[in-house]
């Protein structure tokens, strides 16, 4: 079973509700008719009723049971907009651009609705930026309890490979954080860690990459990184992880004995802790369009109630699978 299929199999087996709040990008609404076709999670759009019903019909496709909720006619929107209010307000914000938010920002009104308990999670991005999807997440539902750092990642899944967990693999820091020091590299780690067990179902095995190998360069770049893995020794000592470690031999065996010879984690590492998003976004990117994996994020970990990006090159399948996961989260909250 591919590994996205067993995701859907979880998700269908304690149905959750997630917001797609991007009600005009065409994909979604594929999306969208997919996830109610093979019952992977109940789905709330928002916007105008009567054009995602016409945009349905352009594409040929059905929206059975969906719920459409326009803010202009919402009959708890101030109930909403209070909420808002209450949120930011030591933050600036007042009763009066709480209503305006949520009237032309459809993406803000679908985090609050989480915020208020009527959805379990939001998926977004395809037609914005990460930004703007992330931000209101980290304003409005904070983070979660005991968490030293949002940071975001990809699960990976290359067809026909035999490293990682067969195949899978998760990849961070590669949507948000963009130079992470070296205790931030730890606390990503950790939280990488947690997902990827909760996630995939597979012991974790992080390697902190660089363009070094055990001592192979010297700079202030894998100073950092040899930093991060005391740092996480220290702070998590139950974490398979080491480093710093080049990518080939922290995935594969035969480099990694050449290489890192005694290092237990070389060459079975199934965990990807990137040293800057730069090269954590570069190499998803890469490996989805070279190698033809299936790139599902970026997902945010820490955040007290799940919201997950999407990459504005995503396809309509990508959604889907983003969906699952989301939704696998929801139960796990």
């Amino acid at each position: 079973m591919a590994f996205i299929d067993g995701i859907k199999e979880r998700a269908k087996s304690d149905k959750k509700t997630i917001v797609l709040p991007e009600s005009n990008d065409r994909r979604t609404l594929i999306a969208a008719a997919k996830i109610l076709e093979e019952r992977i999670a109940n789905i709330i759009m928002i916007g105008n009723e009567e054009k995602i019903m016409d945009g349905a019909r352009w594409l040929e496709i059905e929206l059975p049971g969906i719920k459409i909720i326009d803010p202009t006619k919402f009959e708890r929107f101030d109930e909403y907009a209070t909420l808002l209010y209450e949120t930011r307000k030591n933050k600036g914000m007042t009763p009066e651009k709480a209503r305006e938010l949520l009237l032309n920002d459809y993406l803000t009104f679908g985090i609050v609705m989480v915020k208020a308990n009527d959805a379990d999670g939001m998926v977004a991005g395809a037609c914005h930026a990460t930004a703007d999807t992330l931000r209101p997440a980290l304003q409005i539902l904070k983070t979660a309890e005991g968490t030293k750092l949002v940071s975001a990642f990809f699960i990976m899944d290359v067809p026909n490979c035999n490293f990682g967990e067969n195949g899978t693999f998760l990849f961070a820091d590669c949507g948000l954080n963009q130079d992470p020091t070296s205790e931030e590299l730890a606390a990503i780690a950790d939280s990488s860690a947690k997902s990827f067990r909760a996630l995939v179902g597979a012991k974790p095995i992080i390697a902190m990459l660089s363009h070094s190998t055990m001592g192979s360069a010297k700079h202030a770049l894998v100073d950092k990184v040899v930093n991060a893995v005391k740092i996480a020794h220290e702070q998590y000592p139950n974490l398979a992880l080491d480093g710093e470690l080049q990518t080939d031999a922290a995935i594969v065996p035969s480099v990694a004995k050449s290489k890192a010879p005694g290092c237990e984690i070389a060459g079975k590492a199934n965990i990807l802790i990137f040293p800057n998003l730069d090269s954590g976004n570069i190499s998803y990117k890469l490996v989805q369009r070279l190698a033809k994996a299936d790139a599902y994020g970026p997902m945010l970990q820490g955040i007290s109630k799940p919201v997950n990006d999407l990459s504005r090159g995503c396809s309509a399948d990508d959604i889907v699978g983003v969906v699952a996961l989301t939704a696998v989260q929801a139960q796990l909250v």
